[in-house]
């Protein structure tokens, strides 16, 4: 079992074993899915009524396959909010997101970093014409 935090050192553990866990359902021939990420982590803990919160937090299905965490971290992004929410009974709403995204460039040094609620700037130009 996993000790969950909402903290940027546990985040850039859980992005890494994301990916360790997905070389390990892959080398026993299960399915990388939601329901056997939680299952492998947190073991017996991991029951329906667990597992339904955190898909239903994240707002994915427990069976449908993952894709590479490295690759497409979007969706693990929503899936380690909603572990760290469930887990630790805090809001998922106040899972710290700067921290979240910060630990995925540190686990993946070499992919392109994600920043989901960075603010756009409109207009680079800024000359005012009146």
């Amino acid at each position: 079992m996993i000790c969950v935090d909402n903290t940027r050192e546990c985040f850039v553990q859980l992005w890494l074993l994301l990916e360790r866990t997905r070389r390990l359902l892959g080398c026993q021939c299960k399915r990388y899915c939601i329901r056997n990420v939680l299952k492998a982590w947190f073991g017996p803990q991991a029951n329906d009524e667990f597992i339904w919160q955190v898909c239903h937090q994240c707002d994915q299905e427990g069976w449908n396959q993952l894709p590479a965490p490295r690759l497409y971290p979007r969706q693990h992004r929503e899936l380690l909010r909603a572990i760290v929410a469930v887990r630790t009974g805090i809001s998922y709403y106040k899972i710290d997101l700067q921290a979240l995204d910060c630990a995925y460039s540190e686990a993946f040094p070499h992919s392109t970093p994600i920043n989901i609620n960075k603010k756009k700037k409109h207009g680079t130009n800024s000359t005012v014409k009146q």
